[in-house]
């Protein structure tokens, strides 16, 4: 669903071996890196969906990027409803358009961990991170949601679920805070 090669790139950056791939068979870790619509990215996936889902549930570890991390709610209100995978509890909503902010959010933002370890391991709140999205993520459990931002309101950036992880920004495109979240990602 996009943004494939700079995600490969920061991994092979930091240390580790990956491969591009739509078959996920003998994984030890899995990302779903995403740029583009939620309708169709979901259709995309819908091949390798069951697959998805049973390496979550086996405890393997999952890490969804920007659209990736959408698709890991239930639900999405983008260009009508479409259902999501179903890992996080929540919904993916538009931003509203009365808030005299430019939408898509672009740019640096700062994050606030609400969790400690695992995908905020070695973080600091106030750490800033690149955002190119025109949805959020309202995460349903608050356990669930392992930092925030702001953008008129205030969102979950990074969600964490056991082995089931996401953020909203992108940590190939946010420097050496963002490699050290994929690195924190892959060590898990």
């Amino acid at each position: 669903m996009g943004n494939l090669r700079s995600v490969e790139k920061a991994i092979e950056y930091i240390g580790f071996d990956c491969r591009v791939s739509n078959n996920i068979h003998g994984a030890s870790k899995l990302i779903i890196p995403g740029v583009g619509a939620f309708g169709a990215a979901m259709e995309r996936l819908k091949p390798i969906e069951v697959e998805i889902k049973a390496f979550a549930a086996s405890g393997g570890p999952l890490l969804g990027i920007c659209l990736g991390q959408q698709l890991l709610f239930d639900v999405s209100e983008e260009h009508g409803e479409t259902e999501g995978l179903g890992l996080i509890a929540g919904r993916v909503r538009y931003f509203p358009p009365d808030m005299g902010l430019k939408v898509p959010h672009i740019g640096w933002s700062a994050i606030d961990y609400k969790i400690e370890g695992g995908l905020a391991k070695d973080g600091h709140d106030g750490e800033q991170v690149f955002f190119v999205h025109s949805l959020y993520t309202d995460c349903f459990e608050t356990q669930d949601v392992a930092a925030t931002a702001d953008y008129g309101l205030t969102f979950a950036a990074a969600v964490q679920k056991e082995n089931v992880w996401g953020t909203q920004f992108h940590p190939e495109k946010s420097s050496s805070v963002g490699l050290r979240i994929l690195k924190n990602f892959l060590e898990c």
